[in-house]
């Protein structure tokens, strides 16, 4: 079902509100001492940036981005496709620094048996 555009005129302060939600959740997690909260915290600080500049874009109904042929412009408004090509290609990269975190985080506890990460600096500390 497509929104009208009365619909996604109060669009921008909800996801707004959405990417504060995440933005603190994200934060919350990272300031904890698990490396799985750790990463799970990047997840969703880079997702709460990517509705930021979903929502920068401004949201709001239109055509496909595509000229017809003979014109030197779309006929009627268009969708705004620079943001969303934007987010699409950082979600790409977000998912794979999410997979790598995680295997980093799996390969330490292999290696160390803990993902503490306190426990995890003392064991780097050099003996004196």
């Amino acid at each position: 079902m497509i929104a009208t555009v009365r619909e996604t005129e109060g669009m921008e302060w909800k996801i707004a509100i959405m990417a504060g939600a995440l933005a603190g959740a994200g934060a919350y997690m990272m300031l904890a001492r698990h490396m799985l909260s750790l990463v799970l915290g990047l997840a969703l600080m880079g997702t709460a940036a990517n509705l930021v500049v979903f929502a920068g874009g401004r949201i709001r109904e239109g055509n496909a981005p595509l000229v017809p042929d003979g014109l030197l412009q779309p006929e009627t408004a268009i969708a705004n496709p620079l943001p969303q090509a934007l987010v699409l290609t950082a979600i790409v990269i977000g998912f794979g620094l999410a997979a790598f975190a995680l295997a980093l985080t799996y390969a330490a506890h292999q290696r160390l048996g803990t993902v503490d990460l306190e426990k995890i600096g003392r064991a780097e500390e050099p003996n004196q």
